[in-house]
């Protein structure tokens, strides 16, 4: 099978200060702004907030496609992930890791250790995460409901 090769292209726009949106064909823009720590305000999305949410979706949609190919059934899943952004000599500032932490809630008729391997596939599968210089850990939490 031939190799694909894919392109996504955005396009961001100053509007003003240290503010502007990021668009991409067919979706609704997206304000972004530095974070307050960097004379921003939190009303906009942060290159660093978009960083730790691509890495914290594509670990979702990853784990979302493993597990259906799998046939195995989840309940519910729900992530946070935090982005480190730290000073590193001779690399100036940079995000150094990414920790996500998944919540998935299964029935008493999955195996937990089958979830739990399906959430390390995630990890070691995710494309996004592995295209970054950080370590990008992913921690589950497994909920069993009744």
């Amino acid at each position: 099978m031939a190799e694909q090769t894919h392109h996504y292209e955005t396009t961001v726009e100053w509007t003003a200060g240290r503010q502007g949106t990021v668009t991409a064909p067919g979706r609704p823009a997206i304000a972004i702004g530095v974070p307050p720590e960097f004379g921003g305000s939190d009303d906009t999305w942060s290159p660093e907030h978009l960083c730790a949410a691509s890495v914290n979706a594509c670990v979702m949609l990853t784990f979302a496609i493993i597990a259906g190919n799998s046939k195995v059934a989840f309940r519910a899943y729900s992530a946070t992930a935090t982005a480190t952004l730290e000073k590193v000599e001779g690399a100036g500032t940079v995000v150094t890791r990414v920790a996500v932490s998944p919540r998935v809630t299964i029935g008493p008729e999955v195996d937990r250790a089958k979830i739990e391997r399906l959430v390390k596939m995630a990890e070691r599968n995710c494309y996004i995460s592995n295209s970054l210089k950080a370590t990008v850990t992913v921690e589950p939490e497994i909920v069993v409901a009744e």
